[in-house]
C-alpha cells in the first residue's frame, strides 16, 4: 500500500499576549498512513515563530545533508489586519511542510514529529527531544487531543449523509406502521360511536317532547 503524508496548514487565528501584543497563529492538520507516524491523525496550533525554530533544528540536526526549503520571508510591515498576507505566509508555511515530510531523512527527526503532533512549546519541544522530561516524544504526541471527524473523506462524508437521511426517513415515514393504522381505526369507532350516542339521545328527547304533548 502506498504510503500517503497530507499536511494542511489552515484557520489563522488573532491570539492576544496582553492589550498590546498579538500574533497570529495556524492550525496544522495531518493525517497519514505512514510508518515513521505512531499517531496518524493530529491537529495542533503553531506560529510562525516556530515555524522558524522548526527549520533551524532541522537543518542543524541533518548536518547540512539535505538542503531545506525556505520559509515566508519575514515582512517588517505584516500586518493582522492584511489579509492577503495572511494568506499568502499560511501558503508559503504548507508549502514549506509539504516538503519537510517528503524527506526521509527530516522524518526520522524528533523535533519535526514534536512541532507536528503535540502542543508542546519551544523550550519544552527542545527538551523532550533531548531526553529531559519525564515523557518521551511518543508520549507527548499521544497526549495531543484532535478532532477526528475534521478528516473525513469526501467518499466518507457522503457515506455518512446518506447513512443518516436513511436513519432519519425510516424513522418518521417508515417506522411502526401499524399503530398508525390502528390508531385511525380507534378513532374512527370513537367518532362512529360518538354520533351514535348523540343520535340516541336526539331520539330520545324528541320523543319526550311529542310524549309530553
Amino acid at each position: 500500500m502506498q504510503q500517503v503524508i497530507s499536511v494542511w496548514v489552515r484557520d489563522p487565528r488573532i491570539q492576544k499576549n496582553d492589550f498590546w501584543h498579538a500574533y497570529i497563529d495556524y492550525e496544522i492538520c495531518l493525517h497519514t498512513n505512514s510508518v515513521c507516524f505512531t499517531k496518524k491523525i493530529s491537529c495542533v496550533r503553531r506560529r510562525y515563530s516556530e515555524f522558524v525554530w522548526l527549520r533551524q533544528k532541522l537543518q542543524a540536526n541533518s548536518l547540512l545533508m539535505v538542503q531545506l526549503p525556505e520559509l515566508p520571508s519575514k515582512n517588517p510591515f505584516f500586518s493582522l489586519n492584511n489579509a492577503q498576507q495572511i494568506t499568502d505566509r499560511m501558503k508559503g508555511l504548507q508549502k514549506f511542510l509539504e516538503q519537510i515530510v517528503q524527506s526521509p531523512l527530516l522524518l526520522s527527526d524528533s523535533c519535526l514529529h514534536l512541532f507536528l503532533q503535540s502542543q508542546l512549546s519551544v523550550s519544552r519541544m527542545e527538551a523532550c527531544a533531548a531526553g529531559r522530561t519525564h515523557y518521551s516524544v511518543a508520549q507527548a504526541v499521544q497526549r495531543c487531543g484532535c478532532s477526528l471527524r475534521r478528516f473525513n473523506s469526501e467518499e466518507d462524508l457522503q457515506k455518512d449523509l446518506s447513512t443518516s437521511c436513511d436513519s432519519d426517513s425510516d424513522s418518521s415515514v417508515f417506522t411502526d406502521p401499524e399503530p398508525r393504522s390502528k390508531d385511525v381505526a380507534l378513532n374512527k369507532a370513537e367518532t362512529t360511536a360518538s354520533l351514535d350516542v348523540m343520535g340516541a339521545s336526539q331520539e330520545e328527547a324528541l320523543s319526550c317532547s311529542f310524549g309530553s304533548l
